[in-house]
C-alpha cells in the first residue's frame, strides 16, 4: 500500500506540477487552456496505448522511446521561449503576432502532451502489479494496494490543482517566471536522461567526466523533483504575502465582499498546497524510509544431512508457518531454502530466492509469505511453482515420514547466492 502511494505521487508529480504551471500561464485566455487541454488528453492517449503495448507484446522499447519523448519535450521548451520572447515583442493585434501567439499556443500543447506522455505509462501499469498469479481480485490485498495507488495519484492531482489556483491569482508576469524556472529544472533533468541513453548506447563518445556528472544526477534524479516542489511551495507562500494587506478597489459593499470571497478561496487553495507539497515531502523522505527499513530473517532451523541428502521431520514443518534452512555448499557458499505447508497434502518448497529479486529472501508477517526486497505477498498455494516472484522450485520428496532435498539439487543453484 505504501510503496504504491509513494510510486503513483512520485511518478505524476513532476507532470502535474508543470501542467498546473502551463495551465494558468494566460489566466484569462480560454484559447490557452482549450489547447492545453487537447494537448493533455492526447498526452494522456499515447501513454494509454504505450502502457496497453508494452503490457501485451514486446514492441515497446521503453528507453529508446523516453529518449525520444524528452528530446522532443526539450526542443518544444526551447520553442516555447522563444517563440513567447517574439510575441512579447510585436505589437498588439498585428497579424505577426496573432500567428506567432497560434505557434506558441501549439507548441504548449505539444509540450503538455510530451510530459503526460513520458510519466503515465508507468501510473497505467502500476494496477496490473496488484494481482498475482492464481489471486482473486476481490481479496484485501488488491484493496490496500489500490488504495494506496489512488491515494498517492489523488494527493498529486491536488498538490497540481492548488498550485494551478494560486498561480492563476498571482497573474500572468509572476506565473511566468515561475513557469519558466519549473521547465529550465525539468529540462535539466531530461537532459541527464538522455545522455545517460547516448552513452550507453555509445551513440557519444564516454568522457570520463561527463560519465561521473551523469552518475551523479541519475543517483540523485530525485533532487530534481524536489527543486520542483520547492518552486511549487513558493507559489501559495507568494500569494499568502500577497494577500498579507490587500489593496481593494470596489464600488459597492457587493463587490467587496465578492473580492473578500475570492481572497478566502485562494487562500484555502493556497494553504491547500502548501500542506500537500510538505506531505508529498514527508512521503518521499520518512515514509519511504519507513517502509523500506530493513527485515532481517528467521534463523536457519535444525536438519540432518547424510548419504547426499537433507532429511526434514514432516512434524517440523507441519504448521503452516514459514521454515527456513541453509545448507553450505563445496565451496563454501550458504544455500538457503524454505518449506511451508499449503494444504492438508501439498507443501510449497523453494529456495530463498526468486528469478527477479535475486537472494534477498522471503519472510512471514500476519500469515502471509513476503518478498523482502519488493514486499509483494506471495500466494502459498503458487509456492513451489515457476513464475513472478515466487521462489526458485526445488525438487523434494516425502519418506518414512521426513522430507528429503538431494544436496545435488543445492549444489546446482548455489551460484543464486553468491
Amino acid at each position: 500500500m505504501v510503496r504504491y502511494f509513494i510510486l503513483a505521487a512520485q511518478n505524476s508529480l513532476a507532470a502535474g506540477i508543470l501542467s498546473a504551471f502551463l495551465y494558468s500561464f494566460f489566466p484569462g485566455s480560454g484559447e490557452w487552456r482549450k489547447r492545453i487541454g487537447q494537448g493533455c488528453a492526447a498526452g494522456a492517449a499515447l501513454a494509454l496505448l504505450v502502457a496497453f503495448l508494452k503490457r501485451t507484446t514486446a514492441l515497446i522499447n521503453r528507453t529508446r522511446l523516453n529518449a525520444c519523448i524528452l528530446t522532443a519535450a526539450i526542443i518544444a521548451a526551447v520553442l516555447f521561449f522563444c517563440l513567447y520572447r517574439s510575441f512579447q515583442r510585436k505589437a498588439d493585434d498585428s497579424p505577426r503576432r496573432k500567428k506567432t501567439g497560434r505557434l506558441l499556443f501549439l507548441t504548449a500543447a505539444f509540450l503538455e502532451a510530451a510530459l503526460l506522455f513520458y510519466a503515465l505509462p508507468d501510473i497505467f501499469l502500476y494496477p496490473a502489479e496488484f494481482v498475482l498469479a492464481g489471486q482473486s481480485i476481490v481479496s484485501t490485498e488488491f484493496l490496500f494496494k489500490f488504495i494506496g495507488f489512488a491515494a498517492g495519484f489523488l494527493l498529486s492531482a491536488l498538490v497540481s490543482l492548488g498550485i494551478f489556483k494560486s498561480a492563476s491569482a498571482l497573474g500572468e508576469k509572476t506565473a511566468r517566471v515561475f513557469l519558466f524556472a519549473a521547465l529550465a529544472v525539468n529540462m535539466l533533468n531530461q537532459l541527464t536522461v538522455i545522455v545517460q541513453f547516448l552513452l550507453a548506447r555509445r551513440i557519444i563518445p564516454m568522457n570520463r567526466h561527463l560519465f561521473s556528472v551523469i552518475v551523479i544526477a541519475v543517483n540523485n534524479s530525485i533532487v530534481f523533483l524536489y527543486v520542483l516542489i520547492a518552486a511549487a511551495a513558493l507559489v501559495p507562500l507568494v500569494l499568502f504575502v500577497k494577500y498579507f494587506s490587500p489593496r481593494l478597489e470596489y464600488k459597492n459593499p457587493a463587490e467587496l465582499r465578492k473580492l473578500k470571497a475570492g481572497i478566502r478561496r485562494n487562500r484555502r487553495w493556497a494553504f491547500t498546497a502548501v500542506l500537500g507539497c510538505v506531505s508529498l515531502v514527508l512521503s518521499f523522505t520518512v515514509l519511504r524510509a519507513w517502509n523500506e527499513r530493513g527485515v532481517v530473517l528467521s534463523p536457519a532451523e535444525p536438519m540432518t544431512v547424510a548419504d547426499g541428502e537433507i532429511r526434514i521431520p514432516i512434524t517440523q514443518v507441519d504448521d503452516g508457518h514459514l521454515h527456513r534452512f541453509a545448507w553450505n555448499a563445496s565451496d563454501g557458499t550458504e544455500v538457503r531454502f524454505i518449506v511451508i505447508k499449503k494444504s492438508a497434502a501439498a507443501y510449497g518448497v523453494g529456495l530463498d530466492a526468486c528469478d527477479i529479486c535475486g537472494n534477498t529472501g522471503y519472510y512471514e508477517r500476519k500469515d502471509e509469505v513476503i518478498c523482502r526486497l519488493c514486499d509483494v505477498v506471495m500466494n502459498k498455494s503458487t509456492i513451489g511453482f515457476k513464475g513472478g516472484c515466487n521462489p526458485v522450485p526445488l525438487a523434494y520428496s516425502v519418506r518414512d515420514g521426513g522430507m528429503i532435498v538431494q544436496l545435488s539439487s543445492l549444489e546446482n543453484e548455489k551460484g543464486r547466492f553468491k
